[in-house]
């Protein structure tokens, strides 16, 4: 039932009373107001007002109940029409709050967004501000996210742009999002003066990720697309400092300012910008960009003007104007190669290449092509050039040349010559051309004064290639004009002055293996034959090997055709001098020189003495072609029989490979001599180097050699053999299984078919079933046999065996025609007795009757 409380006048239930007298006993305690407002959750919205404001009244400093004060204020109001009064009075219990919970952030927060929903615009603006003065600035974050979101939501941009500026005092790394809202209201101009500060700031740091370029990238877009709403900038200096600056990104630069004069009407200074721009970018990627867009400029400017033609009709002046752009847009196009190439030689003015290319491109023009020339002999530096300078020198020369100007191609050559080149060789060039130049015009003596004056000795002599010193004192021992001048004293010279050239040349020590024989030749020709030898003898002391390999097979052949037999003890010295100290290599050719020597003017036995040495001394790939040769002319000399010493010690030194060929030639030698028992121990021995796995062309041969002149036992002989080789190539377990396994179902099917019912035996027994295969396989490709002589087994006894052996030597050949023909007659096949035996009836079943 209701009471009344007399204090306060105030109905609560008489479930109430436990908890309104817990409050009575403690009025300041959180807790007990706490647990009543939970109980009286359900009660009347005035109720559960009255038990706060009660509550609060107490304690007016308590968070916690004016949170859910506040909140539950809220929500009673939530959903009604933003004119309610309720509203109004939910706003005035939060001010109420904010007297005592003025440090509180969560409390302004709220009512913040309280107000915002109430659209109530100068009132929430003017509550944020009074947040912001009231809480300590380490809570300002909070405050800050919500008041921006407001006033980005605000139709009135000055409100928003003042509070921004508030914000960045506080936050300045925030500013590309006031940008960014600058940007979307069209307030371009203070925009890029923040943009412009932002970058000039070296240590902002985006917080968008974007470098310092990018953001200079964005305010040229900015102030080049808006040049009419962009007024506080200087827009001309901001990009030049930039082209300054970020070197690597002038195309983009340059056509940002271009743009920039273009949308504001300023043609011929954006024409003046573009042709500045292709005329100092220095890489082809920034050329590129800046040519297209002033083509493209070029392009829009022609159609604008006849579509304005089009539009308003034509006069003169208009054909005019239009014939000109046109031809501004032609020039620009053809122009094209020239300016590209002058991007390159900005790139690298020492770049011989293009300076070429650039003489090219005016071709038809030769003041230009002078010009051009000039200026490229006189800017490229030969230390740092890329490329060959004096090509530079030399094709000068050749244009006054072509255009019949001697005496300037002459003025050139000689000022080519005191270039202080890089390389000898390009002096020796520059002196070549020269000479050719005479030749061309059939100046020989000239030409000849040329190029004497080249190989001058200078006063002060130097190394080839000592680089402290120019290329003017060194040029005398370039081989490049020396060769030149021989070439021309042979030609138009006596034959005194081209042997002193030649001498000359070999006392300076820098001669090649070619010279040296071009020298002997020469003094072959006019027949100096000794001279020729000795010109050769100077070679030799020259050089070493493998350099003076061509000298002495020149040498050798030259000798021999010149005395034959007639100077040998002179020969075998040059041959013995040759090859002291002849590498492998070389060898070959010149110990078959020297056996061809001795075979046609000396003696076979020197011959057969230089053949054993060459089977030693060549290299180790041709060794086998040597004892090929070294077989095939002693078996012609000396006959057959002789070359059993030599296939011997051919198998010796040789690898396994072409040491099995030998023994098998040296078999089948062997056996055509009817040698039989050497040729089978050659093949015994042969084959502890033969693996049956992969050289089965040699057990092949073998296995044929024994059906023809063997017997049972020496079949197995050859088979125990085979196996036991096969058993030390297998070491590995498991590799011989694998290879078992390979080999049983490759040449028999299965391991049951190699071995019946023995799904379990070990290695050696399968071994043994394949040789019994083999023998097997001999038998049948045997002719018949004589009787007594058995090739396979046979169901004859050991002892029976052993007395056909007692009776025949069973290596013995029997070539009796008469005894053969007897035994063929008396030998007749036995009668084959077969046991019968009856088959039992259970194996029928029921198939069968009783």
């Amino acid at each position: 039932m209701p009471t009344l409380n007399g204090e306060n006048d105030v109905i609560f239930e008489e479930d109430d009373l436990p908890y309104e007298e817990e409050i009575i006993r403690n009025p300041y305690s959180v807790k007990c107001w706490m647990r009543y407002i939970e109980f009286k959750q359900n009660a009347t919205k005035s109720v559960l007002n009255m038990i706060y404001e009660r509550a609060l009244k107490e304690l007016p400093g308590s968070y916690k109940l004016w949170y859910n004060y506040l909140r539950e204020r809220r929500k009673q109001v939530k959903g009604r029409c933003v004119t309610d009064p309720g509203y109004e009075e939910v706003n005035n219990c939060h001010e109420r709050a904010l007297v005592f919970m003025h440090k509180m952030p969560r409390i302004w927060l709220d009512y913040c967004q309280f107000l915002v929903s109430q659209s109530k615009m100068t009132k929430s603006r003017r509550t944020f501000d009074r947040a912001l003065r009231a809480l300590p600035i380490t809570q300002h974050p909070r405050i800050w996210p919500l008041y921006l979101r407001f006033v980005r939501n605000l139709p009135l941009p000055e409100t928003a742009i003042r509070v921004y500026r508030r914000y960045l005092k506080l936050s300045p790394e925030n500013a590309e999002e006031y940008i960014d809202y600058l940007r979307s209201v069209e307030r371009l101009d203070e925009a890029a003066l923040r943009l412009a500060a932002i970058v000039n700031d070296e240590n902002f740091v985006s917080k968008e990720g974007k470098s310092n370029y990018q953001l200079w990238h964005e305010l040229c877009d900015l102030i080049s697309q808006n040049p009419d709403k962009v007024n506080s900038l200087n827009v001309g200096a901001i990009i030049r400092g930039g082209l300054t600056r970020f070197t690597d990104q002038l195309g983009k630069l340059w056509c940002s300012m271009a743009d920039y004069y273009i949308r504001s009407g300023h043609f011929e200074k954006a024409r003046d910008v573009y042709e500045e721009a292709i005329q100092t970018v220095v890489t082809v990627r920034d050329f590129t960009q800046v040519f297209d867009s002033y083509a493209q400029f070029e392009e829009s400017m022609i159609a604008a003007k006849m579509e304005t033609n089009s539009e308003m009709g034509k006069d003169d002046d208009d054909d005019i104007d239009l014939e000109l752009r046109l031809a501004r847009f032609e020039q620009l196009i053809t122009r094209r190669p020239l300016l590209l190439n002058s991007v390159l030689l900005r790139q690298n003015p020492h770049n011989v290449h293009e300076w070429h290319k650039r003489v090219k491109l005016y071709e038809g023009k030769p003041h230009q092509i002078i010009s051009t020339y000039t200026e490229a002999v006189q800017t490229v530096d030969p230390m740092k050039a890329t490329g060959k300078p004096h090509s530079l020198w030399v094709s000068f020369a050749r244009f006054y040349e072509d255009n019949e100007q001697l005496d300037d191609a002459r003025t050139i050559f000689e000022k080519a010559t005191k270039v202080n080149y890089k390389q000898v060789d390009d002096l020796a060039g520059v002196w070549c051309e020269y000479g050719e130049l005479e030749l061309r015009h059939e100046n020989y003596d000239q030409a000849l004064h040329i190029l004497r004056k080249a190989t001058a000795i200078p006063a002060r002599k130097a190394e080839y290639f000592d680089s402290t010193e120019p290329v003017q004192n060194r040029v005398y021992k370039s081989l490049k004009v020396w060769s030149m001048l021989a070439d021309l004293e042979e030609s138009l010279g006596s034959f005194q002055s081209t042997k002193a050239v030649y001498d000359r040349i070999i006392d300076l020590r820098i001669a090649t293996p070619q010279i040296i024989i071009n020298y002997a030749m020469f003094l072959e020709e006019h027949n100096y034959f000794e001279e020729s030898f000795k010109a050769y003898e100077r070679g030799i002391a020259l050089f070493k090997w493998p350099n003076v390999y061509d000298i002495w097979n020149t040498y050798l052949t030259k000798f021999i055709d010149r005395y034959g037999g007639k100077k040998l003890e002179r020969a075998r010295d040059l041959f013995e001098q040759a090859l002291d100290g002849c590498p492998a290599k070389f060898a070959k050719t010149i110990y078959l020189l020297y056996a061809k020597l001795e075979e046609e003017y000396g003696l076979a036995r020197h011959a057969m003495a230089v053949y054993e040495r060459a089977t030693q001394a060549v290299d180790l790939e041709e060794r086998h072609q040597m004892f090929n040769i070294y077989i095939k002319r002693a078996a012609e000399i000396y006959g057959v029989t002789h070359t059993r010493a030599i296939y011997q010690k051919a198998i010796e030194v040789l690898p396994d490979e072409p040491s099995r060929d030998m023994c098998l030639r040296f078999a089948d030698m062997e056996a055509k001599l009817g040698e039989i028992d050497r040729a089978r121990a050659i093949y015994s021995f042969c084959s502890q180097m033969c693996d049956p796995r992969i050289t089965a062309n040699f057990w092949q041969t073998w296995k044929e050699f024994e059906i023809r002149h063997g017997n049972e036992d020496t079949i197995r002989e050859m088979l125990r053999i085979k196996r036991s080789v096969q058993a030390t190539y297998n070491t590995q377990v498991n590799f011989m299984s694998s290879q078992m396994l390979k080999a049983t179902s490759n040449a028999t099917g299965t391991v049951s078919d190699l071995a019946p019912g023995l799904g379990g035996v070990d290695d050696m027994k399968m071994l043994e079933q394949k040789a019994q295969q083999l023998a097997a396989e001999a038998e049948q490709d045997k002719p018949k046999p004589k009787e007594k002589i058995l090739f396979v087994r046979s169901d004859a006894s050991r002892s029976e065996l052993a007395e056909l052996t007692k009776q025949a030597n069973p290596d013995e050949i029997d070539i009796d025609d008469d005894e053969d023909e007897d035994e063929d007659q008396d030998a007749e096949p036995d009668e084959v007795q077969l046991e019968q035996k009856t088959v039992p009836s259970a194996v029928f079943g029921g198939l069968k009757d009783d």
